[in-house]
């Protein structure tokens, strides 16, 4: 019995601190969403009550004065190209470091998994950028991007195929494939799980990111919805009615995407240790 109060207690304990710390990550989420229903003035009590009239009105101004419907298609296509390109790119990696297993893959191995202690130096990247002629467009953003968060995903592809048995590489040799039709063919329908996790945490850290924007894209009209909201509290700071509603919409996509999409962010990272 006493053993039994122990554990109660302590459950109770660990069960109250969750409970705050929800609290403590939903009420400003919540005093964000009522408040881009409230007028100008009744927001800034920044609390939890409801509007005493519903501005929904505050949404339509936000879309038409914020350029919002741009710079959601420009979100769309930086993060979802780069999603792509990151999953294709270091998926291959991936296969021949682990399908390689010499002196020289363990250190690009090694070189890959710098990249997930190493800070981004930006004026180095600016300068490689101008040298390629792309500093300012979207195509350079897209490169960056999918670069950045390419240590990452080597390490999560490595982990699962390492998991993947040789041998279904040595039957498809047998039967005339090359090493391109054996990463094709045989293991990319294997890594499904992990391209699913990849592409929606590539995803959702582009879409969030305001500092590649702000460096690499010079033209405004190819701003991301984050930096539209950077843009947006500097013209209407003391409307934070405008401001809520214009982070809501900002966040939504994201929010969305992440609930509908947690179990394969679960799957995929368990998905080499369930395999192994």
């Amino acid at each position: 019995m006493i053993s039994l109060r122990k554990t109660d207690w302590k459950t109770i304990v660990v069960e109250a601190i969750m409970l705050l710390l929800a609290l403590a990550i939903i009420a400003p989420l919540l005093i964000m969403l009522l408040g881009s229903f409230k007028t100008s003035s009744e927001v800034l009590d920044f609390s939890l009550k409801l509007p005493r009239k519903w501005m929904f009105s505050n949404y339509k101004e936000v879309i038409e004065q914020g350029g919002l419907l741009r710079a959601f298609w420009n979100g769309i296509l930086i993060s979802g190209v780069s999603s792509v390109l990151n999953i294709i790119t270091t998926s291959a990696a991936a296969f021949i470091i682990v399908r390689r297993d010499t002196r020289l893959s363990n250190l690009i191995y090694l070189f890959f998994f710098m990249g997930l202690i190493a800070p981004v130096s930006i004026i180095t990247t600016i300068r490689v950028v101008q040298w390629l002629g792309l500093y300012g467009t979207i195509t350079s953003a897209i490169f960056i991007y999918a670069a950045m968060n390419s240590a990452f995903s080597v390490f999560l592809y490595t982990g699962f195929m390492r998991s993947i048995p040789r041998a279904l590489d040595e039957v498809a040799f047998l039967e005339g494939a090359n090493m391109f039709d054996v990463f094709i063919k045989v293991i990319f329908p294997l890594i499904i799980p992990v391209n699913a996790t990849v592409a929606i945490m590539v995803f959702m850290s582009v879409w969030n990111d305001i500092t590649i924007p702000i460096y690499f894209l010079t033209d405004s009209s190819n701003w991301t919805m984050p930096l539209s909201v950077y843009n947006f509290y500097g013209k209407f700071s003391r409307d934070w009615n405008l401001v809520f509603a214009d982070l809501t919409l900002t966040s939504l996509p994201v929010l969305v995407l992440y609930l509908m999409a947690q179990k394969y962010i679960v799957s995929g990272l368990t998905a080499g240790a369930v395999k192994g």
